[in-house]
């Protein structure tokens, strides 16, 4: 019965540890939304990682991260903030926009 215990215990273990090693690989880049329009406009991050990118919308009225390239679309209310996970990704250019102001809120994502 100890035995069982001690294994249950050392699986529990290896699994958060494991998640937090994972964790603490995630880059985090931020972006800002300001006067309808995403600062800075290109984020350059490595093949093969997952990136946490924290979206600043410092704007009075909301807007949409949108991006078919990444998969991903959220909407950030006016003068807050959101997080967008993406990644891992392959080498490579991935545009995104703010669905909302497309013709000013644009950038992209360099994958290298």
């Amino acid at each position: 019965m100890k035995v069982r215990g001690i294994c249950g215990l050392f699986v529990l273990a290896s699994v958060v540890i494991g998640s937090s090693a994972r964790a603490a690989d995630d880059l985090e880049r931020t972006l800002v939304i300001n006067n309808h329009q995403f600062a800075p406009t290109e984020i350059e991050v490595p093949s093969g990682v997952r990136v946490k990118l924290l979206i600043d919308n410092q704007d009075a009225t909301a807007e949409e991260f949108d991006s078919p390239d990444l998969r991903s679309e959220k909407v950030i209310p006016g003068n807050s903030k959101a997080t967008v996970c993406i990644g891992p990704l392959a080498p490579g250019e991935y545009k995104f926009v703010g669905e909302f102001h497309e013709k000013t809120a644009q950038g992209r994502v360099i994958v290298k």
